[in-house]
């Protein structure tokens, strides 16, 4: 929401399980601000999260002006498999995210 309410102190959101609603409550979307991000967005979702399915979110990302990426991590819930431990399958999810970061840049540097 600050990088929406000012857009000049950021180059770059990474957004990880932005919670687009409450669990079990999808009519209460958080999407008043998306349309104000003006700087390179990167959005990480699991699967599994209560607080947006990837379509979901996918829908609400079409709000934001700004070049955007959506990265779905499979299997995985809000804690992005990362709960008490990491989840199996889930050691390669950072990686994933600052590659998927770094590539967004490089695309949105190119227009």
């Amino acid at each position: 929401m600050v990088a929406a309410e000012e857009p000049a102190l950021t180059d770059g959101l990474l957004a990880l399980s932005y919670s687009l609603h409450p669990p079990g409550k999808p009519a209460q979307l958080r999407t008043s601000h998306l349309p104000k991000i003006e700087a390179p967005s990167l959005f990480v979702n699991g699967s599994k999260d209560p607080f947006g399915s990837p379509a979901e979110i996918q829908s609400a990302l079409q709000l934001v002006p700004a070049p955007v990426s959506f990265l779905l991590i499979e299997g995985a819930g809000h804690d992005l498999g990362f709960g008490r431990r990491v989840g199996k399958g889930m050691q390669d999810v950072p990686t994933r995210i600052v590659r998927a970061f770094f590539e967004l840049f490089a695309t949105a540097n190119k227009h």
